[in-house]
């Protein structure tokens, strides 16, 4: 067992406690040194957790120094959570709350599913019209997390990132277009 590890362990044992507010000064540093994403994954802290690299990137490296979102997340121990791989229903995906700081940007986008389709165009967005076209799903699986690890704690899940693709989902369920029965996304559950 490799020592980063091994003291990741003992700090759980000891009541040892990982917030979103632990990675702020790391992802800051990495987008200023110009390093990005590609150093922010190989840091020590971030190793430690053992989380796949697209749950990193989209909750950790993108969104640790946001407000709203240390408001949302910041009491949430990241060393409880558990990430698999889900195939949900549409229509369970599309009935999901996000955070109460961004409460009203699902069925913002999804009043007009269509333009933010179309906004979604370069970079590294190429592709998301063909992929909601073709497969009836987005190109990059949202972050969704059991709602039992949140304080006030609740039951169900909900999206902790990806509230555009969620409600061009539920706009495009309420305009009866081309939608895909299940969709993949990373859910994080209690049990690390």
């Amino acid at each position: 067992m490799d020592r980063e590890r091994l003291q990741n362990e003992t700090r759980c044992d000891q009541g040892f406690h990982m917030r979103l507010s632990d990675f702020t000064a790391i992802a800051d540093a990495c987008r200023e040194s110009g390093e990005g994403f590609a150093a922010f994954q190989r840091a020590d802290r971030v190793l430690g957790l053992h989380w796949p690299a697209e749950v990193v990137e989209q909750w950790l490296y993108d969104h640790s120094d946001k407000g709203p979102f240390l408001r949302d997340y910041g009491d949430v121990d990241l060393l409880q959570i558990r990430w698999d791989l889900e195939a949900l229903r549409a229509v369970d995906i599309a009935a999901m709350p996000t955070g109460p700081s961004d409460h009203e940007v699902i069925d913002e986008v999804a009043a007009n599913p269509e333009h933010w389709i179309s906004v979604r165009s370069s970079g590294a967005h190429i592709g998301v019209a063909q992929m909601w076209e073709l497969h009836g799903t987005w190109k990059r699986w949202p972050v969704l997390i059991d709602r039992s690890l949140l304080a006030p704690p609740d039951a169900g899940l909900q999206v902790v990132e990806g509230w555009t693709r969620v409600g061009i989902l539920k706009g495009r369920l309420n305009q009866d277009a081309f939608v895909a029965e299940r969709h993949l996304a990373w859910v994080g559950r209690p049990g690390a």
